[in-house]
């Protein structure tokens, strides 16, 4: 019996991409010059996306549970959902 796919392999295999983008949940990974895609606080309840290149990191530890915070060379701040190029 062929098992069913989540939600986000569904979505990966309509979209012909085959790779997972890196979570932005951990600091040492991320670093400016980086392309990520940020959820930014007013867009929070709806998890729309915004990418851009990363400037300054603002979070302070090593690890955060809902995303690095950053500030993206456009000025805008958000949590990091996912680093998209390294």
């Amino acid at each position: 019996m062929k098992e069913s796919l989540s939600i986000k392999e569904a979505l990966d295999n309509i979209s012909g991409c085959s790779n997972h983008h890196e979570s932005g949940k951990k600091r040492s990974a991320i670093k400016p010059g980086l392309i990520v895609d940020i959820i930014q606080k007013q867009d929070q309840r709806t998890g729309k996306t915004t990418r851009g290149i990363v400037r300054e990191i603002l979070t302070g530890s090593p690890t955060h549970p809902h995303g690095i915070k950053v500030r993206l060379t456009t000025g805008q701040v958000g949590r990091v959902s996912s680093i998209i190029h390294k």
